[in-house]
């Protein structure tokens, strides 16, 4: 298996990168037609292991495992080529699209096509929940730690991270299974260590830097959000946005529950990461706090604490593949950690359905416990037959979300005009 030259490194990643539509299930199969069956630069174990190891880590899969191949292909280098190249594009068009977003998002005529991009929304993230619960729960013990998580989230409105160690530590202190007999790592651990400390300072030194320099706009509240959100981002980015989404809304009032909404919609119409909504929530965030000036330096503040530290934990983890997969206690807390993610996800499709169905939902605190309580007299019955619609099309018929996403809205532009609402 012959090394690649830099330039066909560049244009496959580039390749991949601008064709990677339909979230990290379709980019994953992309990657695997190109890098495994196409170009035969990695062999079907070499990818599957990277996969696996990928899916365990926080932050956007399949963008990290881009980056692993990169890495084994060509080191650091390539690594970074790969990682950026599978970002950059989605990225662009994210700016556009948000700028356009923030310009015109109160006409009538896109209020209506976001009603359809919402419905579908609700039913791509039900979509999720079904699939990750398919993998997670395979037994009473995840399925007792799904329900204990979204309690916690949804009734006790208790913090992601929180939850993230308490599956972690149950996970480890309950592990079974016997050591694999994987070989040792032959990388130093100074080596580790360097890599590590560098990844940590090119990550940590802006933000630092940032905190002196941009005083009291909203520059480092989101550089110290979305990096926490980094370290937490288990489970792909539905489970992100189950965490983000209520912070964003409730906590720091950066957008509504619908522009939350819409912005998954466009991160699903775009290439790349789905994780890149957090941009779109960046560049809308800083245009309310100074225009698009600060709109754009919020953007691009969210794009580095995003995903530097995917570098980070591929350039620091890679040569560990094989022997973290055989460690019973740590392969016992990650799976936790996925069963939790189950009950993070059910807990955003309750909250998505509701502000997408229901115009006006409160927010009810009780003691320790919280609600969210719909006015029944608000329902919209466009948005309501709109997601049946989109059951239909996604669950049933498997259309391509691209294109459910485009019929949903256009459908809605038709609704609206025919009955007048």
């Amino acid at each position: 298996m012959t090394q690649p030259r830099f330039s066909d490194l560049f244009a496959t990643f580039l390749r991949i990168g601008v064709l990677s539509f339909g979230g990290p299930a379709a980019q994953i199969a992309l990657m695997h037609r190109v890098l495994v069956d196409e170009r035969n630069w990695l062999t079907e174990k070499q990818y599957l292991d990277a996969l696996s190891f990928c899916m365990l880590l926080p932050g956007p899969e399949a963008m990290q495992l881009a980056t692993y191949s990169g890495w084994r292909l060509r080191g650091v280098p390539g690594g970074i080529l790969a990682g950026l190249l599978f970002v950059i594009p989605g990225a662009l068009v994210i700016f556009a699209l948000a700028a356009l977003y923030v310009a015109y998002g109160a006409l009538p005529l896109v209020d209506t096509l976001f009603l359809g991009v919402k419905a579908a929304v609700l039913v791509i993230v039900l979509e999720a929940l079904l699939k990750v619960s398919k993998r997670a729960l395979k037994g009473p013990y995840y399925w007792v730690i799904a329900v204990l998580a979204f309690i916690g989230i949804f009734f006790l409105a208790l913090p992601f991270p929180l939850i993230v160690i308490a599956a972690a530590t149950i996970g480890a202190l309950f592990a079974r299974g016997a050591k694999g007999d994987a070989l040792p790592v032959r990388r130093p651990w100074s080596q580790t260590v360097l890599v590590s400390v560098v990844g940590l300072a090119v990550w940590l030194i802006p933000l630092a830097a940032l905190d002196v320099l941009a005083g009291q706009t909203i520059l480092p509240q989101i550089g110290a959000f979305f990096s926490k959100l980094a370290v937490v981002s288990f489970g792909g980015a539905y489970a992100v946005l189950a965490y983000m989404a209520q912070d964003v809304v409730t906590a720091f009032g950066w957008l509504t529950a619908d522009e939350m909404l819409d912005s998954l919609g466009l991160a699903e119409t775009t290439p790349g990461p789905l994780i890149l909504v957090t941009q779109f929530v960046g560049f809308v965030a800083g245009f309310r706090d100074g225009g698009y000036l600060m709109a754009t330096g919020a953007a691009l503040v969210t794009l580095w604490v995003t995903f530097v530290p995917c570098f980070l934990w591929i350039f620091a983890g890679a040569p560990y593949i094989e022997w973290i997969a055989d460690q019973p206690r740590l392969r016992g807390a990650l799976t936790a950690i996925t069963a939790a993610v189950v009950g993070v996800i059910g807990n955003l499709s309750i909250w998505f359905g509701l502000n997408v169905l229901f115009d006006e939902v409160t927010r009810v605190t009780t003691g320790i416990w919280t609600l969210w309580v719909p006015d029944l007299t608000t329902l919209d019955w466009r948005a309501a037959g709109l997601t049946l619609f989109c059951t239909l099309l996604i669950l049933r018929l498997k259309m391509p979300l691209g294109w459910a996403l485009m019929t949903s809205a256009s459908a809605s532009v038709v609704i609206t005009a025919v009955t007048g609402f």
